[in-house]
C-alpha cells in the first residue's frame, strides 16, 4: 500500500510573506482575514547607485531585505533630466519616506557610480533627519582590466 504524502499545512496555519493570519468564527465557519503588521526599522543601509543618465535608490534593513526603492523614472522625469540633481533629491526623499514612517534614525550609505545626483542624495538624506552612520563610495575601479574600444575618427 502506498505511503499517504503529508501536508505540508494549510492557507490557516500558515505564514503567508509579510502578512499575519487571524481567525475569525467557530469552526465550522471559519473565515480568514489577512492583516499587515507593521516592522520597527530602526537602522538599515541605503543604497545610491548614480549613473550620468539615471539614479536609482534602494533602502535595506541590516540583513539586505529591500524595504522601498525609488528611481528618477520612476518619479515622472523623463530623457536627460534623469541625471539632474534634483531628479537625485526627488528620488532620495521619496524612497526614503516609507522608512522615516517605520521609524528608521541611523542609516549607512552606499554610492556607487559617478553621476552628478550623488551629493544632491546624500543632502537629501541628511536633511531627512536620518543620521548616517557611515558613508561609502563603493564604486568599481578597473585596475587595467579589459581592454578600452579604439579610439573614435570623425
Amino acid at each position: 500500500m502506498a505511503k499517504a504524502i503529508p501536508r505540508t499545512g494549510s492557507r490557516r496555519n500558515v505564514r503567508i510573506g509579510s502578512r499575519r493570519n487571524v481567525r475569525i468564527g467557530s469552526r465550522r465557519n471559519v473565515r480568514i482575514r489577512l492583516r499587515k503588521t507593521v516592522h520597527r526599522i530602526p537602522k538599515g543601509v541605503i543604497h545610491i547607485q548614480a549613473s550620468f543618465h539615471n539614479i536609482i535608490v534602494t533602502v535595506t534593513d541590516l540583513r539586505g531585505r529591500v524595504v522601498s526603492w525609488s528611481s528618477a523614472g520612476t518619479c515622472g522625469f523623463k530623457g536627460t533630466r534623469k541625471g539632474t540633481p534634483f531628479a537625485a533629491r526627488t528620488a532620495t526623499e521619496d524612497a526614503i519616506g516609507p522608512v522615516i514612517d517605520q521609524g528608521m534614525q541611523r542609516a549607512g550609505v552606499m554610492i556607487k557610480g559617478p553621476g552628478r545626483g550623488r551629493d544632491a542624495a546624500l543632502k537629501a538624506i541628511r536633511r531627512s533627519g536620518i543620521r548616517f552612520a557611515f558613508v561609502r563610495d563603493v564604486t568599481r575601479i578597473p585596475h587595467n582590466g579589459c581592454r578600452p574600444p579604439k579610439k573614435r575618427r570623425m
